[in-house]
Parts: C-alpha cells; sequence; structure tokens
C-alpha cells in the first residue's frame, strides 16, 4: 500500500471509495441529523479540497492513510454521536469506566493525522528540515488546530443552545476541553515518533515521481 506508483494510484482509490461508503452509511438515519453534520463537517470540506488539490499537490500515501483513518473516525461520531457510541459503551459498562470514551479516540486522531499533513507541508514548502524545530512547529499547528475546533464548539454552543449537547460531549465533564487538547498534542506527538522515517522516505519518492 505504501510502495510504488501503482500500488500509491490504487491505494487512494480504494481509500476515496472507503471514506464515501463510510459516509453513506454514516449519513444513512444517524441519531441527530444536526449532530452529524457538525461532526462530519470536516469530512464534507476536506474530501473536495483533496480531490481538487491532487494532480497540484499531491500528498503522501501515509498522509492520505492517516486522513482518511480520522474521517472514518469523524463519521463513525457524526451517525451515533461521540458519547453513544455501542461498543465504547459496552466498554464504559464492561469496565465501569465513567464515561464513554470515544470522543477521546476522535480528539487523539485530531492530532495524529493533522501532524503528518503539516509535517509535510512545512517540509515541502517551507526551508525547514527535519530536526527539532519541525517536530516543534509541527506540534504547535497541531495544537492551534485544536484549539480552533474547541472555539467552533463553544461558537455552536452559544448559537444552538441545548442542540449542541451531543456535539460537545462533554459528558459532565468540566475539564473536558483540555482533556481533547492535551489528547489532540499526545496524538501529534506520537504520530511524529511513529512515521517520520516512512514520512521522509515516502516524501523523497514522491519527489521523484513528480
Amino acid at each position: 500500500m505504501f510502495s510504488g506508483p501503482n500500488a500509491s494510484r490504487y491505494s487512494r482509490y480504494a481509500l476515496l471509495l472507503l471514506v464515501l461508503a463510510v459516509l453513506a452509511w454514516s449519513g444513512w438515519q444517524p441519531k441527530d441529523r444536526f449532530t452529524w453534520f457538525l461532526e462530519v463537517a470536516p469530512v464534507l470540506i476536506g474530501l473536495p479540497l483533496l480531490i481538487f488539490s491532487f494532480r497540484r499537490f499531491p500528498l503522501t500515501p501515509l498522509a492520505y492513510a492517516l486522513l482518511s483513518l480520522h474521517a472514518v473516525i469523524l463519521m463513525v461520531g457524526g451517525h451515533y454521536t461521540y458519547a453513544e457510541m455501542p461498543l465504547f459503551n459496552w466498554l464504559r459498562d464492561t469496565f465501569e469506566l465513567a464515561r464513554n470514551h470515544y470522543d477521546r479516540v476522535g480528539h487523539v486522531a485530531q492530532g495524529f493525522a493533522p501532524a503528518i499533513v503539516a509535517r509535510e507541508i512545512l517540509l515541502r514548502r517551507s526551508p525547514l528540515q527535519t530536526g527539532k524545530w519541525l517536530v516543534f512547529l509541527t506540534t504547535c499547528v497541531c495544537l492551534a488546530v485544536s484549539a480552533c475546533y474547541e472555539f467552533i464548539e463553544w461558537w455552536v454552543a452559544l448559537a444552538s443552545g441545548d442542540e449542541a449537547v451531543a456535539f460537545l460531549a462533554t459528558q459532565g465533564d468540566v475539564w473536558d476541553t483540555q482533556w481533547d487538547m492535551f489528547l489532540a498534542l499526545c496524538g501529534a506527538l506520537a504520530s511524529q515518533l511513529m512515521f517520520a522515517r516512512l514520512h521522509e522516505r515516502q516524501l523523497a519518492a514522491l519527489e521523484t515521481q513528480c
């Protein structure tokens, strides 16, 4: 999936079909249509941008794979709402947890996937090279994205009142906003630690293809 031009092309098509299939499922009788739209909005905005920018600025297979995984997490959360995802309800009840933790997974992904995209853009469109400054600035970008998302949740809550409860998914936790940003930070750092070398190999291969 992550090597060779043909494999890369086929993997992109497969990921696109997967995302479209999950999007269709997610939008079919979701638990709350308003919450579904809010949760899936990043996919509805990001997917066309990725399609239209593909020829001018293609991303690495790793970036597309992680963005697809993030999209699936968002769409599953949109279908059930983050506080009522059935598998994590079962985990909550089985292990006597205080809450449904699917939203925690979503916020780890909020740092995990964007970190590779931010890293890629910084390496390809700025003078930055691999090193500590790249890690620092990539992490800062992910934290900024997470903070902006919290602003959006706040503004939606102010505008729509009780209708935003499922979107906020705080589940009674007064520190939910801080947890969300901290988990995005953890996701961003973990992604860079896990995939930096693979990402650099794919960037080098992409340069030879362009």
